[in-house]
């Protein structure tokens, strides 16, 4: 039976950046992550301000930069008169936090646990998945583990952290039960090539409304990266359609991707995605805490779960070191944790369902496309508004920063950077 002072369930940007700011504090933490390695299509590739200005603080942010991405600084919508509506001006911001940076999720978490592992107290163990906990009484003590090889065994823990996604295994083995919302879409996510002629420096996003259905294009490094919406519960209808009958909705909304649709072998090159919305109304229990997707799964509207999960592990880290160096952590303190995130998670998956009834239901319904005219109005005479959106994009509400013990001097120099383009969203 092994001992860690801190055990963390998924190594997700939520468990890996709390590893990394644990071990900075000395603490001992061990994180079990049941792949073999972060290479999975299709994940949260966005990485906004509030968490490049965490690392930052980190002294990580300069060596971030150099990382292969592209920077998103400006939203816009084209309209159907032919103007475009500017959602959100990131060029109103001080630099250098004025874009979101977009960056394959599998290279964001080899960055961090590169970090993490110069610290002598981490330990991140591959292949390996929590499969239950263990108690002592009413307290969680730990965790079992079963690796691909077949072995099992237990770590005795002070803390588990369930970091574990929206699917949490430590969550349902616990006893807890989120409260779900209604929720209209699902999205389905694909890979287009972009020819020679097609590439540059300037990642976008790009909208179309077809009948009924919702595209969304993201312009990646070297392809297109697009997610399609569809009601709740499409997927049978669409795969029973099969892959012919969705290479015509793609073109309808993009004619320009005719040309390009026929590597789309079958269905099965779609990735759906069940979109959830959802919370705990308690996130603890003693001996355990459930942070990111484990404690509230959020809709990509917006692209803010890499960042709200992030801001889950800062709060948790800066308001469990001292109790977790002293080795007595309380109900208080998890208590604590949660009431620091809780009002940034309602207030976001609240605005998430306005986003739903505005711009999902209504295209889905077939009684509008786009944005409600008021807020097209609004947005046009004062575009003053798109700064503040671009902020509540950049930062989200009561952001978290890094704490003392775990800040650092950067340890690369600041790179060159260009001067970022206006993206279509």
């Amino acid at each position: 039976m092994d001992r860690t002072t801190c055990l963390i369930a998924g190594g997700g940007p939520a468990g890996i950046m709390l590893g990394l700011l644990l071990a900075r504090g000395g603490i001992a933490v061990t994180v079990l992550e049941k792949h073999a390695d972060f290479l999975r299509d299709f994940r949260g590739d966005t990485v906004h301000a509030a968490t490049v200005q965490l690392l930052d603080e980190l002294g990580l942010g300069n060596a971030f930069r150099t990382l292969p991405q592209t920077r998103l600084q400006n939203f816009q919508l084209p309209q159907p008169d032919g103007q475009i509506l500017l959602l959100g001006d990131f060029s109103r911001l001080k630099p250098p936090y004025d874009y979101v940076a977009m960056i394959p999720q599998w290279d964001f978490l080899d960055f961090l646990v590169g970090a993490a592992k110069l610290e002598p107290s981490f330990s991140i163990r591959m292949n390996t998945q929590v499969t239950g906990l263990s108690f002592d009484g009413e307290r969680v003590s730990g965790v079992q583990w079963r690796d691909r090889s077949g072995a099992e065994g237990e770590i005795v823990a002070d803390l588990v952290v369930a970091c574990d996604g929206r699917h949490s295994i430590v969550r349902d083995a616990a006893g807890f039960v989120p409260r779900d919302f209604k929720v209209p879409l699902d999205t389905w996510w694909f890979r287009l090539p972009r020819y020679p002629d097609e590439m540059g420096d300037v990642a976008t996003l790009t909208p179309q409304f077809g009948d009924r259905e919702l595209m969304l294009t993201f312009t990646r490094e070297s392809f297109y990266q697009v997610a399609y919406f569809a009601e709740k519960g499409a997927d049978s209808r669409l795969r029973a359609e099969g892959i012919e009958r969705f290479r015509q909705r793609i073109t309808t909304m993009r004619p320009d991707f005719a040309d390009r649709l026929d590597t789309l072998q079958s269905m099965d090159d779609l990735h759906m995605l069940d979109v959830r919305l959802n919370r705990l109304n308690t996130w603890h229990r003693p001996g355990l805490l459930c942070i990111g997707d484990a404690a509230h799964a959020m809709s990509p509207a917006g692209g803010v779960g890499i960042n709200l999960a992030i801001q889950d592990a800062v709060a948790t880290a800066t308001r469990l070191a001292e109790p977790l160096r002293k080795g007595n952590v309380t109900e208080a303190d998890l208590a604590a944790v949660q009431e620091l995130r809780w009002m940034p998670t309602v207030l976001i998956q609240q605005m998430q369902r306005i986003l739903h009834r505005l711009i999902f239901v209504p295209a889905f319904e077939g009684k509008r496309v786009g944005p409600p005219k008021l807020a097209v109005t609004l947005l046009r005479a004062i575009p003053a508004i798109s700064g503040l959106t671009a902020r509540f994009a950049a930062f989200g509400p009561r952001p978290e920063h890094a704490p003392d013990f775990a800040r650092r001097p950067q340890t690369v120099a600041a790179p060159e950077t260009k001067t970022g383009a206006e993206a279509p969203v």
